[in-house]
């Protein structure tokens, strides 16, 4: 009988082997017979990546040549500088460009009427056509609001040719009201609408240092490919222009300039250092204050004051204003103080609000972003101190909030980065919803903050980690996470999880090799584990958490390695489905399995006591020793006590009549 059943269960397992494979090849198949998504969508072709590639190149060449040749005529004087200090056309390799030099009074649409000419005319239905790039140079004020109405400028955006609106240390006003916004867009005069592919460029903005302030605006169809050429974009440095040299104030009587024939110091030493390099090479102590500093020759006999190039940060002001179809919705990089407050972004072909290295103290207040192919909104590493408060970030492909505080480099770097972590970001008060991937996630970085926000969808709620120190995650409320309600994983340290409401997700709270506090967190409707650790999780606490749901367990510790603190948590609304085999995992514990072992030995000796012999059922247990032959028994001898006689007694007693 056992033969055939053996052959009958292998048969089985022969079947179900092909079963599985065969569904294994008809997936594999499946996958690699996928049609590729259409280009632009979801990927782009090597040849426009290629393309637009070329055209970023182009356009920073053209913004290098335009501002280079305005600041070397100025430099250089007389006549080249006369004509450098009224508005002129520049033209290059590159295309034409109407250069706005700095002026008393700002630039309004007269004056680009006037100064355009062809390139800037009204149009029968009052909108403005620009067909020629504007460059607003250092120190120049450019004012685009019409008092009188609505403005509209259409920037020219035709197949292999766009322009753009620059401003180089200007400071542009783009100034709109409720009932007369201004609406900026591209514009493909030869499908007359706006231009919605990139792959051969687009027309875009960009403030380079100076400042942008923008009020009641409608920007739309704007950008291609890079982050500056995205769309709406503010770009600085946080440091002193590349290729700047020190400049040479003019000497007070009492203090002669060094000779003219001296060649310009290099920047090799700072004020801060309080030594500074002569023009002959000689290093000497000096006098710095701020960005300025007074060099001597060493012997007293001649100073001379220079100044430093300051760095060349970008601020701006977005407010009341609606964004369509950009590349990048809101692209800012070396930024201070940067405010974002009612804007709204919608269908961006990369992320909805990115805010790049170096932005710091930014405001990003009532922000709403939608559809965006990547992420809503994104704080990439250099970010600090950036406040997101009662923002929205709805059905983008990527995260809703992404915030990354890792290092600029993890060590030695051919640019010499920090290797210090970026913090003190928070997402505040906001929503996530429906996004396409996670609802929050924090990468790295120091004291990030996400509180009082509300996330719903998505693969997880909240996601920290990349070695995260002191993040707080707190009073949040996520529903419907298809995996993990909050997740730490991969270094997270001194974590603090607590306050938060998890409803309707497998696993409401996960640690993997992470450290953290979770506390008085409520869960509901969890259908795996209510809180599950994994991996190292030394120090970890899980204290007065309200758990409720119905799966395996409600806290999985069993996996975690490391003294972990588990008290007061109220688990009587869990109901426990596990299965056979989970029940058999969760007892297979290394001690449990001793004392099993233990008893079954009992056991067995008491049943080896039952030989064949022996009885049957139903009889009783012989006693072991039962059978045992008896020892012979003796007849018990009284044993007659010696008595010890004294010599006395011995004479005594041999004396007659004894």
């Amino acid at each position: 009988m056992s033969r055939p059943r053996r052959r009958k269960g292998r048969s089985l397992l022969m079947v179900l082997v092909l079963v599985l494979s065969a569904a294994g090849t008809w997936a594999y198949l499946s996958y690699i017979d996928r049609p590729a998504p259409p280009p632009g969508v979801n990927e782009v072709s090597q040849a426009e990546a290629q393309q637009q590639s070329a055209l970023v190149d182009q356009e920073d060449l053209r913004i290098m040549q335009t501002r280079a040749t305005l600041s070397s005529a100025l430099a250089r004087g007389g006549p080249a500088a006369a004509r450098s200090r009224v508005p002129h056309i520049s033209s290059s390799a590159n295309g034409q460009t109407l250069v706005l030099p700095q002026r008393r009074e700002p630039y309004r649409i007269a004056d680009l009427e006037r100064l355009g000419q062809e390139y800037f005319q009204k149009q029968s239905d009052d909108s403005y056509v620009l067909g020629i790039n504007l460059f607003a140079g250092p120190g120049a004020k450019l004012v685009l609001q019409n008092a009188t109405g609505p403005l509209v400028i259409r920037m020219r955006s035709d197949p292999g040719a766009f322009v753009s609106i620059v401003g180089f240390g200007a400071n542009i006003r783009i100034n709109g009201s409720a009932r007369n916004p201004v609406r900026i867009t591209s514009w493909n005069a030869q499908e007359r609408t706006a231009d919605t592919k990139v792959s051969d460029g687009r027309a875009y903005l960009r403030v380079v240092g100076g400042e942008l302030k923008m009020s009641h605006a409608v920007v739309e169809y704007l950008g291609f490919w890079s982050g500056p050429t995205g769309g709406l974009a503010l770009t600085g440095s946080d440091r002193p222009t590349q290729g700047a040299d020190l400049v040479a104030l003019p000497a007070t009587p009492s203090e002669p300039s060094l000779p003219r024939s001296s060649p310009t110091p290099t920047p090799q030493a700072t004020a801060s250092q309080q030594r500074a390099l002569l023009p002959n090479g000689l290093l000497v102590p000096s006098r710095g204050d701020g960005n300025q500093i007074e060099i001597t020759d060493g012997a007293g006999r001649g100073r001379v004051s220079y100044r430093m190039p300051e760095a060349n940060l970008v601020t701006g002001d977005i407010t009341d204003t609606k964004i369509t179809g950009n590349a990048y919705g809101i692209f800012i990089t070396a930024s201070n103080e940067t405010r974002i407050i009612d804007v709204s972004v919608t269908g961006s072909l990369v992320h909805g609000v990115l805010l790049h290295r170096f932005a710091r103290n930014a405001t990003i207040e009532n922000t709403t972003v939608t559809g965006s192919r990547g992420d809503g909104f994104v704080l990439s590493r250099g970010t600090q101190n950036v406040t997101i408060t009662g923002s929205e970030a709805e059905r983008n492909n990527g995260n809703g909030f992404t915030i990354s505080g890792l290092p600029l480099a993890r060590g030695p770097s051919a640019s010499g980065e920090s290797l210090r972590s970026f913090g003190g970001s928070s997402v505040t008060s906001s929503t996530a919803r429906d996004n396409g991937r996670y609802g929050v996630e924090i990468q790295g970085g120091v004291k990030l903050v996400v509180q009082t926000t509300e996330v719903i969808g998505g693969e997880m709620g909240v996601v920290v980690s990349q070695d995260a120190t002191g993040v707080r995650v707190t009073g949040n409320r996520l529903t419907g996470q298809r995996s993990q309600g909050i997740a730490l994983r991969d270094g997270v340290r001194g974590a603090r999880i607590s306050g938060n409401i998890v409803r309707d997700t497998q696993t409401a709270i996960y640690l993997r090799n992470s450290e953290a506090t979770i506390s008085a967190n409520t869960v509901e409707s969890a259908s795996l584990h209510a809180i599950s650790l994994l991996g190292t999780a030394e120090g970890t606490k899980i204290t007065e958490n309200t758990l409720g749901g119905a799966g395996r367990s409600a806290l999985d510790t069993s996996r975690a390695k490391g003294t972990t603190t588990v008290e007061q948590n109220n688990t009587d609304g869990w109901q426990d489905t596990a299965g056979f085999w989970t029940m058999v995992k969760r007892i297979a514990k290394p001690m449990n399995l001793i004392w099993m072992g233990v008893i079954s030995l009992i056991v067995l000796s008491a049943l080896r006591a039952l030989r064949g012999d022996g009885p049957r059922v139903g009889q009783r247990f012989v006693h072991p020793y039962e059978k045992q032959a008896l020892m012979e028994e003796r007849p018990a001898r009284a044993l007659r006590a010696a008595t010890v006689q004294t010599s006395a007694e011995r004479s005594l007693s041999d004396a007659p009549g004894h």
